[in-house]
């Protein structure tokens, strides 16, 4: 085969070909060097005011509903028991009938004891009259000394046994009167231990039936030891404390309010807690004996307090620090002493003294001094529940750790 070119021109046109490749290649890289790295776009962050104001200082614990007054109704006689006047779970007055025992027993007790009271009465006069007498024949001498004395000996023994007749004429009175039981207090019955036709015996272990009072009703709940001490530094046991009552189940978003009515004197060892019961008048009959419920137990009213969503605070080891958004939308990290626990957010007593924007969400992203792109995000602040624990806060008190 024969070349078309010859072999040296062929040599000089690939040389010129790899010196022009070389010097492209040169040119794209210095090009590369010369331009400048593509920016990262600034974080996006959402954020929140850190507020100034009054913030109550609340105790958050889960109690018991109770009865305000408990009644086991019993029978004081024994007898038939006739009648029944209610239903099962009736609401009842006080003084109404409940149930009625055959009475004939005791009217015929009651008569036969007012007859001998009336017996021994007239006995009694008698002897007074005959006592009057010997006194005056006596001092005339007609009678002797000692049968006057008899005389006297028998008033005195009759008037004993007229006070003695008295007592089993009140007694019988209150036989029967107690043959027809009425409701000590007002209040909702439980269940029925007896019905019409059978014996009932005078205070018997089993009630004739229970009555709970739950108008106004109580709630038993206990505080720990910290606590008790912050309301007794704060006079709460000089004054009724406000308290709210929120039902566990059901309507969880209604709040009933109540006083705190009972304060234990005692700590349970057991357990460092303190027993504290709260009245709550109940009139729409929320609550229920039995039922459980969260207490929120308003110690005081802190003013000019300083509060961040919990979100916005951050933990280091024992450190606490959250970030903030300035005037040049740059982050910056700040050192901060946390309070205690209030619904969704947590007092900060040293670092920031209210109006500051602070990142509730992406500080993962931030580091200090980094520009951000700042959104509000307070309408997605406030989920938590309320008592939960900030990060690092101490639930129960202002014992955070400084920076």
């Amino acid at each position: 085969m024969i070349d078309r070119f010859p072999r040296a021109y062929a040599t000089r046109l690939l040389s010129t070909r790899r010196t022009l490749s070389l010097l492209t290649g040169g040119l794209l890289l210095a090009a590369c060097e010369d331009a400048p790295p593509p920016q990262r776009p600034a974080p996006v962050v959402g954020t929140a005011t850190a507020e100034r104001g009054a913030v109550p200082f609340v105790v958050i614990a889960n109690g018991q509903v109770e009865p305000n007054r408990f009644v086991a109704v019993q029978s004081q006689v024994t007898g038939l028991l006739t009648r029944v006047a209610f239903a099962e779970g009736d609401d009842v007055r006080q003084g109404q009938v409940l149930f009625e025992i055959d009475p004939r027993p005791f009217r015929a007790e009651l008569d036969r004891v007012q007859g001998v009271l009336a017996r021994d009465e007239a006995q009694l006069s008698r002897a007074r009259t005959d006592s009057a007498r010997y006194e005056t024949l006596a001092k005339d001498g007609y009678v002797t000394r000692e049968q006057y004395d008899q005389i006297q000996a028998d008033v005195r023994a009759l008037t004993a046994t007229v006070a003695a007749d008295r007592a089993a004429v009140e007694r019988a009175q209150f036989d029967f009167s107690n043959a027809t039981v009425r409701a000590p207090i007002a209040g909702r019955t439980g269940q029925l231990a007896f019905r019409e036709g059978n014996v009932v015996r005078a205070l018997n272990e089993t009630p004739l039936v229970t009555i709970n009072e739950v108008r106004p009703v109580l709630v038993r709940f206990a505080v720990p030891e910290t606590d008790f001490a912050e309301l007794r530094t704060r006079g709460g046991l000089d004054r009724p404390l406000p308290v709210q009552v929120k039902p566990s189940v059901g309507d969880t978003a209604k709040r009933i309010a109540g006083t705190l009515a009972f304060v234990d004197n005692a700590i349970d060892q057991s357990t460092g807690a303190v027993t504290l019961k709260a009245r709550v008048p109940n009139s729409d009959g929320a609550l229920w004996p039995g039922q459980f419920v969260q207490v929120a137990l308003e110690l005081a009213i802190e003013t000019e307090a300083v509060t961040v969503p919990a979100q916005a605070v951050v933990q280091v080891a024992d450190a606490y620090f959250v970030f903030t958004v300035d005037g040049e939308g740059k982050a910056r990290r700040v050192p901060v002493r946390l309070g205690r626990q209030t619904g969704t957010k947590v007092l900060i007593t040293e670092g920031l003294s209210g109006g500051e924007r602070v990142i509730v969400d992406g500080q993962q992203r931030v580091a200090d001094g980094m520009a951000v792109q700042a959104r509000d995000a307070s309408a997605a602040v406030g989920t938590a529940a309320p008592g939960t624990p900030a990060p690092g806060a101490d639930s129960a008190r202002g014992a955070g750790g400084a920076s």
